[in-house]
């Protein structure tokens, strides 16, 4: 018989591991449980050792998780039940890393665990709060809404997404065309000069030494500068991993023209939409806040959010410590506290996060009216003095001359 690993907790709530043979999972749970174990998660000894000895497993993308989320969703409210669709989607993906990763759910899900157990299982490849929603579906008995709401709830922080990230585009291409021409006008124009420049020595105005130098730098010296960027980009990710030093940037970057607006932004759509998701899904407002904030990237708004928790605990809602706070902005903030008077929480988050899309969306966009000119205004600045310090020295050139 196969061997299977297992997890479970007494009823005294001592936790054990341990191993044992079972013709499968789901005798081995109903044997833990005639032990009078709780199992919390089962996996077979043999699977395990071979997952070990592959490759380490390829992440799923939140795209893949989306897609998934949404044909499950699909398949489940046409009437399949949770295993064939499961396996009608091992049999129509063909990326390899999801049909492991379907099959294994599959396999569990036969076995005897939950879904989300399930979810649980496959090595950090789902979010904590997805698979509390997940839960909370199986519990209320309406796991293809629940998925139908994740799948929403994925595909609009994905827009969100690539929202932002298909405005910086250009912006990005234009800083990299600059930076690429001002390193070729450096490196293969300048030179032609230098030997005009040769006799003068230290007749060369300060304006093309500099010029010259820099060119020199980056002709005789490009691996050491590449060096000193890549030292410097390890070093700033190590800082930013530092809680002191990542909770004073986050607590300043909020204050940021333009910038700190944007951001603030951004975490207010995504934890309104996290929030309505949970609370559509059922589940109690302080559970709901607690996975919500965990969305929310700005340790200034996280540590807020915490103490609007406490605050929670102690029967005095959400609206109130919320404004006392001012963790969001006053608008969201008063659509909050009259959904709560109403009791609409769920569809006023929900409106709050669409209102705050679109502000994300506008505040993106006049940022980038302004970034634009200035990279245009920047890059023909640092050409004309190029030029000007090079007109500089051959004037010089012609006087001595003279």
């Amino acid at each position: 018989m196969p061997k299977y690993l297992y997890k479970a907790v007494k009823l005294d709530g001592e936790s054990i591991e341990g191993e044992l043979e079972a013709p499968d999972e789901a005798t081995l749970v109903r044997q833990l449980q005639a032990e009078g174990l709780i199992p919390l998660a089962t996996r077979s000894s043999a699977g395990l050792r071979a997952r070990f000895g592959r490759a380490k497993r390829r992440r799923v993308s939140p795209r893949e998780i989306s897609i998934l989320t949404r044909e499950l969703a699909t398949l489940l409210e046409a009437g399949m039940t949770l295993d064939r669709s499961l396996q009608i989607l091992v049999d129509l993906t063909a990326e390899e890393h999801l049909v492991r990763m379907l099959a294994d759910l599959q396999e569990r899900v036969r076995g005897g665990a939950s879904f989300s157990s399930a979810l649980e299982m496959q090595d950090g490849q789902f979010p904590r709060l997805y698979i509390n929603m997940v839960r909370a579906g199986e519990a209320s008995g309406a796991l293809d809404q629940v998925l139908e709401r994740l799948a929403d709830y994925l595909e609009r922080l994905a827009e969100l997404r690539q929202t932002i990230t298909s405005a910086l585009v250009y912006p990005s291409i234009l800083l990299v065309v600059a930076g690429l021409s001002v390193i070729m006008l450096l490196v293969f124009v300048v030179p032609q000069f230098t030997m005009l420049f040769d006799d003068m020595g230290e007749a060369l105005p300060l304006p093309t030494q500099i010029v010259v130098g820099t060119g020199d730098l980056f002709r005789n010296y490009w691996w050491a500068m590449l060096v000193f960027i890549a030292t410097v980009a390890v070093l700033v990710e190590r800082w930013m991993q530092n809680p002191v030093i990542r909770n004073r940037f986050d607590h300043r970057v909020l204050d940021l023209p333009l910038f700190g607006d944007l951001i603030w932004k951004m975490e207010t759509a995504r934890l309104c939409h996290t929030l309505a998701t949970l609370l559509k899904n059922g589940l109690p407002l302080l559970s709901a806040l607690t996975l919500a904030k965990e969305v929310v990237a700005n340790r200034k708004l996280f540590a807020l959010l915490n103490e609007a928790s406490e605050d929670l605990k102690h029967g005095r809602g959400l609206a109130a410590p919320l404004l006392r706070l001012e963790v969001l902005p006053e608008l969201a903030l008063q659509m909050i506290r009259v959904g709560e008077e109403s009791g609409s929480l769920d569809e006023m988050l929900a409106k709050v996060a669409s209102i705050y899309d679109r502000e994300t969306r506008v505040s993106v966009q006049s940022m980038l009216t302004l970034l634009e000119p200035i990279l245009i205004i920047g890059l023909g600045v640092i050409v004309a003095g190029i030029i000007i310090s090079i007109l500089m020295a051959i004037l010089g050139a012609n006087e001595l001359v003279f």
